[in-house]
């Protein structure tokens, strides 16, 4: 992208940076190119493919959620698409309003609330992803088929570490103590 440095010149510039400092740089280059290829595909397909939908990622991803799962609550949609709830009341609010989204009560519980695609929400996601899916092909233009498939199947292996082991991980390193909580708009200290 015009005006950043290129992925080749970061890594010099890390690897001078660093020195003779014992780090596992393999791990750490595997973890940088996750973060750098989401980063690059994300605005990638931001501003080509979603841009004529008027959509964000996040938007998109919740329309995809609800899309893949049907009808679901709005914290299992938020967990599936990675975001807070407060991020899902706004999302949710702007795909409601563009008449995309429905939100409904719950039938048996009235502190939760379900989202469903309309049928305007459904002929979008039909018509949409496809030209997405197009999209995912290019950034993955340099990949064959036997790449794409390990490739998706290393990155599979890492959300199953977290997924399975992350809690664990996080408490050791917190000795024990539960999270605490962020208070909301500050920074934890450092």
């Amino acid at each position: 992208m015009p005006g950043q440095r290129s992925i080749t010149e970061a890594e010099r510039l890390a690897s001078e940076k660093l020195g003779g400092v014992p780090i596992r740089r393999e791990q750490m280059a595997a973890v940088a190119n996750i973060y750098r290829a989401a980063s690059a595909v994300r605005q990638h397909l931001e501003n080509s493919v979603l841009r004529g939908s008027d959509l964000t990622w996040t938007a998109f991803v919740v329309l995809w959620v609800v899309w893949i799962w049907g009808e679901s609550e709005t914290r299992h949609v938020a967990e599936e698409a990675g975001i807070s709830k407060g991020t899902l009341t706004g999302v949710a609010r702007t795909l409601q309003t563009r008449g995309l989204l429905r939100r409904a009560d719950h039938p048996t519980d009235g502190r939760l609330v379900l989202l469903s695609l309309t049928d305007e929400g459904e002929e979008l996601m039909g018509r949409l992803f496809p030209r997405f899916n197009e999209e995912e092909a290019f950034v993955t233009g340099r990949l064959d088929a036997e790449e794409c498939r390990g490739l998706a199947e290393a990155l599979r292996q890492v959300v199953l570490q977290v997924e399975e082991d992350g809690e664990e991980r996080r408490r050791a390193l917190r000795d024990g103590a539960d999270p605490t909580p962020r208070r909301s708009g500050r920074r934890p200290r450092a």
